[in-house]
């Protein structure tokens, strides 16, 4: 164990790190989607749709200060190759799917 202050005790940061690496030991891909899911459904009740679309034009506007015009055309291509071999309906959506989509969509906007 590393002490990194003073007085002899463990950094704040430290500390985390190491209780992040004890928990990971103890838990498996499930567990941490688990509480993914739950942390996202809590947000979503405490936000509305503005909360997500100013958040989102934030993230967009920094990724585009620090990416270039390459970095867009290779995850593009990159988008367009999974899908296109992901469905098996040569990148084109399912009417399913859109249908799918289309009411997820519906319902946010209505909350």
């Amino acid at each position: 164990m590393a002490n990194n202050n003073r007085d002899g005790k463990m950094s704040r940061e430290e500390a985390g790190r190491m209780g992040g690496e004890a928990t990971a030991k103890n838990h498996d891909k499930d567990f941490y989607q688990e509480i993914g899911k739950k942390g996202g459904e809590a947000t979503s009740r405490n936000h509305d749709k503005d909360f997500y679309q100013e958040i989102g034009q934030k993230g967009g506007e920094a990724t585009s200060r620090s990416h270039d015009k390459d970095f867009y055309q290779e995850i593009g291509q990159k988008g367009g190759e999974a899908r296109s071999d992901s469905d098996g309906n040569n990148g084109k959506m399912s009417r399913e799917e859109a249908g799918r989509k289309g009411g997820e969509a519906r319902a946010r906007q209505r909350k």
